[in-house]
């Protein structure tokens, strides 16, 4: 099988790990920069039998956003993660808690804020401790901006600075006093699914955080169970990442997606969730998801 490992200009991407993991497999690869519609134009040429994507999309140099799930799929190659679909859920946070909500998935209670549309303390429709952060999970993800507020001041600082910075809606949730845990999930050959699920210690001093397995059963059961219903319901394909909270009295809630996590880097949350919950090398995960990959070729 001959793959093809999608990257964009100037990305960052560990393909030493990737690519000696497929080599261990009897496989071929490659990694391409494809930031222009040409580039995605020459892959299509090689006929790839499956095309890595390390990212959703690419914008032109005349501003066109495209979606590499549909160019690929338009074009007949095979590729992995999701449809888009799916990905817009990734791409916003309130789009995703709002479409589970209705499916009847436990989110935080949130609302959508900006600068001018609370002016007042007593307008604020859920109480402090707030949590503060773009509407659009990836940003959040890559550039941890979040903020716990407690008060209307920090409140609209809060609001303010990411408005500008961004130039997205702001999300507003309501605080969790509880644990944070990561699920990974792919669907392996036989349609069933490989989960492995972690708590996540958060670092004080700026650090990586530690992921660590659940020893809890009753959590781990509860927090696997609705990372595989949110899985379901947003349509995943292949591969993603739930992350969850609890609360004081241990009820899981849905927090974020990440349905294109990380899996040219052994050092990535995604697989790292697998190492610290399963136990399981790099070198198994990847054939675990070239499998599944491969069964559509």
């Amino acid at each position: 099988m001959n793959i093809e490992i999608i990257t964009a200009k100037n990305e960052h991407l560990k393909e030493n790990s990737i690519l000696h993991a497929i080599a261990s497999l009897g496989y071929t690869a490659e990694v391409h920069e494809c930031h222009t519609i040409q580039g995605l134009h020459q892959t299509v040429q090689r006929k790839p039998h499956l095309a890595i994507l390390t990212l959703n999309n690419i914008v032109t140099e005349d501003g066109e956003k495209i979606w590499l799930c549909d160019f690929f799929k338009k074009h007949n190659i095979n590729f992995t993660g999701s449809d888009k679909k799916a990905l817009l859920f990734d791409a916003d946070t309130e789009l995703a808690k709002s479409y589970l909500k209705e499916k009847g998935i436990s989110t935080s209670r949130y609302f959508i804020a900006n600068a001018e549309k609370y002016l007042r303390d007593y307008d604020i429709p859920i109480n402090y401790p707030l949590v503060v952060k773009p509407a659009r999970s990836v940003q959040c993800q890559e550039d941890n901006k979040c903020f716990t507020v407690n008060s209307f001041s920090e409140f609209e600082k809060s609001v303010s600075s990411l408005s500008d910075t961004y130039n997205v809606p702001v999300l507003i949730e309501e605080y969790l006093d509880g644990e944070d845990y990561l699920v990974s999930i792919i669907k392996t050959k036989e349609d069933d699914m490989l989960i492995s699920s972690v708590k996540v210690l958060r670092s004080n001093n700026g650090n990586k955080n530690i992921l660590e397995n659940i020893e809890d059963q009753t959590i781990k059961e509860s927090v696997e169970n609705l990372a595989i219903d949110a899985y379901i319901d947003l349509g995943v394909r292949d591969f993603g990442q739930i992350s969850i909270r609890t609360n004081q009295s241990g009820q899981c809630f849905f927090m974020q997606t990440n349905l294109n996590p990380d899996i040219t880097d052994k050092n990535s949350s995604f697989i790292e969730t697998f190492a610290a919950g399963l136990d399981l090398d790099y070198d198994a995960i990847v054939k675990y998801i070239l499998q599944e990959c491969s069964k559509r070729d």
